[in-house]
């Protein structure tokens, strides 16, 4: 057997990340890579940790934000040398921003192959530094002196997970407590791999925990609004109940529930009777759905408070308070500042249920009644859909069990101002708003949440050039499981968020046209099969109540035309 320190050292990398917690690892072939990925495939034929296979590095990236999204741990992406590495920056930075714990296992030439034309060979070290809480390039294996390749790997998944140490090396110095990339770049010399021994075995751990920040008590008294943006999840909702302050969540916040919920958020924030008496904000995650939220934060007059898990502070009046967490302290509690936002949110809400049968008509004794009941329902039923009934339909397809995922297009601003209050799990990649790999990202939410024959079904709603931005993530290896996911694409031809922005009234129509809508003529069915998804196209509200509610199981793609 060949000796090769580059196995080696990846067993031990491998084998200590899976020790502290990780169970993912999602890699792209290369041959640089190989002592790491032929390392993850032992450790997975042994049962201790799941691989999955993409040929394109940028999809590899968002599948494993995908997973690390919704368990919350980090995942590993291993890739080889070169322009595939440049290919995680997008997920990286939509990693940092918006929280999400990566390992980026980066194959590497060893340094004396670096700057002198060598093939397939770049500058990796420090690729990820302004995005990344940890970056370290690594000894090459055989010339590493007894280098602790475990220590690394326990290092790298704790400071990923927001632990600080005095050694860490980043652009961006890292907020204590929020999870985020960490880059390992992995140079290595020939023989850049060998058999592992069937007696090299990895133990799956637990993930460490970081010490927990103490939390900011907040006092009864200042008219306060509470914000949730992307990703805040059910704690805010928790503080604006136990404040009895109203409460305004995001679509993609996984807070939008509950007694104090405000509807129709955007007006409501313009009416100098509730917006502007508004004194302290409390914000929790990342808003960025709505210009009025934008303009609250901003302004140097509030108390604001913000409780963020990105990797940037959240401070846009440049005034604003960091908090970890927020607690509530017991006081009297304004009765008529809620009582007002609620009375204008129940004025303000949208009912998207007038399409529900007419129970009593249908039942009538009169005949008359009855036939005007049975032309009602018909007619609702052959309705065409818009964007308002696509985004209720799949919200109220949506449950617990279920996954829900919106793409950055203008239908997640669209189910942002009309869809009602619901408990359920909702993702969005909106650290930085981009179209990037919204399918991978999907499909490692759905792998994530179906692990060990979890029930439930994943969907994302988009736009269609969402869809063919990330058209390469439709590709799913034969040999991996095919989890549960329903792709819903609003088709209106291009980009039509640009015409509700400033250069929709600026612009020339043709140049409108050609550089920011794009249209397109893409078959989406053709498109579906060829990556072996199956497809519908549904043009009513029934007959996509009907394609959610009855998923055929596996990759799904529906298509919902629309008009622009």
């Amino acid at each position: 057997m060949t000796a090769s320190p580059a196995t080696q050292a990846a067993a031990s990398l491998i084998a200590s990340i899976v020790a502290h917690g990780v169970r993912d690892v999602v890699l792209s072939p290369g041959s640089r890579s190989q002592a790491l990925a032929l390392a993850a495939t032992h450790f997975a034929g042994h049962g201790a940790l799941r691989v999955h296979v993409r040929i394109d590095e940028r999809v590899a990236g968002f599948t494993a934000l995908g997973i690390a999204r919704e368990q919350r741990t980090p995942v590993a992406v291993i890739c080889t040398s070169g322009t595939a590495v440049a290919n995680l920056l997008p997920a990286t930075m939509e990693a940092f921003h918006a929280g999400v714990p990566l390992l980026l296992l980066t194959a590497d030439r060893p340094p004396e192959l670096r700057g002198v034309g060598a093939n397939q060979a770049t500058i990796q070290p420090g690729m990820f530094e302004p995005f990344a809480r940890l970056s370290v390039d690594a000894p090459v294996p055989g010339d590493d002196g007894g280098f602790d390749w475990a220590a690394l790997g326990e290092r790298a998944v704790s400071i990923a997970l927001g632990e600080v140490d005095s050694s860490t090396r980043a652009a961006t110095a890292p907020i204590m407590g929020v999870a985020g990339p960490v880059h390992l770049n992995l140079p290595s010399r020939e023989p850049l791999s060998a058999a592992l021994s069937s007696s090299v075995t990895a133990t799956p751990g637990s993930t460490p925990r970081t010490a927990p920040m103490p939390p900011l008590t907040v006092h009864h008294g200042p008219r306060t609004l509470v914000v949730a943006g992307a990703d805040a999840g059910t704690e805010a909702e928790a503080v604006a109940h136990a404040g009895a302050w109203p409460l305004v969540a995001e679509i993609v916040s996984g807070a939008r529930f509950g007694r104090n919920l405000v509807h129709g958020y955007r007006e409501l924030l313009r009416d100098e009777s509730l917006g502007g008496r508004i004194e302290r904000v409390i914000v929790f995650g990342h808003p960025t759905l709505s210009r009025e939220v934008t303009a609250l934060l901003r302004r140097a007059d509030l108390e604001i408070v913000a409780v963020r898990s990105g990797g940037e502070a959240l401070n846009l009046n440049r005034r604003t308070t960091p908090a970890a967490s927020v607690v509530v302290a017991h006081g009297e509690t304004d009765r008529a500042w809620l009582g007002a936002w609620r009375a204008a949110s129940t004025a303000a809400s949208i009912d998207l249920t007038d399409q529900a049968p007419d129970t009593e008509g249908l039942l009538s004794a009169d005949a008359a009644t009855r036939r005007d009941a049975v032309s009602a329902e018909l007619a609702a039923l052959r309705r065409p859909l818009d964007r308002a009934l696509l985004a209720d339909a799949v919200w109220r397809a949506t449950w617990p069990h279920d996954r829900l995922l919106f793409g950055s297009s203008r239908l997640v601003r669209v189910a942002d101002a009309v869809l009602a209050g619901k408990k359920v799990p909702v993702h969005a990649n909106r650290g930085l708003a981009g179209i990037d790999g919204t399918i991978a990202t999907a499909m490692g939410v759905a792998i994530a949440s179906q692990a060990a024959g979890a029930p439930g079904t994943t969907r994302v709603l988009l736009g269609d050039l969402t869809l063919l931005h990330d058209v390469g993530s439709l590709l799913l290896p034969p040999d991996e499981v095919e989890p549960r996911l329903q792709v819903i694409v609003g088709n209106d031809g291009g980009g039509t968020i640009f015409d509700s922005l400033e250069v929709a009234s600026e612009a020339p129509d043709a140049d409108l046209d050609r550089a920011f809508y794009t249209p397109h003529m893409v078959a989406l069915e053709h498109l579906a099969r060829a990556y072996g998804w199956e497809y519908q196209r549904v043009t009513t509200r029934s007959a996509l109540d009907q394609a959610l509610t009855s998923p055929v199981g596996g990759r799904q793609l529906i298509e919902v035309p629309l008009a622009r």
